[in-house]
């Protein structure tokens, strides 16, 4: 069955940086699109960065553009988020989601699988 495992998750101070990773299984990697969401206290899971199959297209809120990198390794069926300057706003839940054959998915609900989420606390 599909498994995407998320880890890297912490707590750092304000300005501090953290790694993501989501380790993919089960599903046709090199041809999925991936995103990363992220879901605070009280509020809706929404969208902060996704990557095309290849790597070559991809798209980040606008609150985390310059902070934030998404990347992947199709030979190694893993996609990360590289988060700098981390702001109080960042925490969250940080899910990892992935779309088979998907075209530049945006919205949770245009994503078919989901991790289990890793905490990310940002505070001083």
């Amino acid at each position: 069955q599909v498994q995407l495992v998320e880890s890297g998750g912490g707590w750092v101070q304000p300005g501090g940086s953290l790694r993501l990773s989501c380790a993919a299984s089960g599903l046709p990697f090199s041809s999925s699109a991936m995103g990363w969401f992220r879901q605070a206290p009280g509020q809706e899971r929404v969208i902060v960065a996704g990557i095309s199959w290849t790597g070559g297209s991809t798209y980040y809120v606008d609150t985390v553009k310059g902070r934030f990198t998404i990347s992947r390794d199709n030979n190694k069926n893993t996609v990360v988020l590289q988060m700098n300057s981390l702001k109080p706003e960042d925490t969250a839940v940080y899910y990892c989601a992935a779309k088979p054959y998907g075209l530049g998915p945006k919205k949770e609900v245009e994503y078919d699988y989901w991790g289990q989420g890793t905490q990310v606390t940002v505070s001083s």
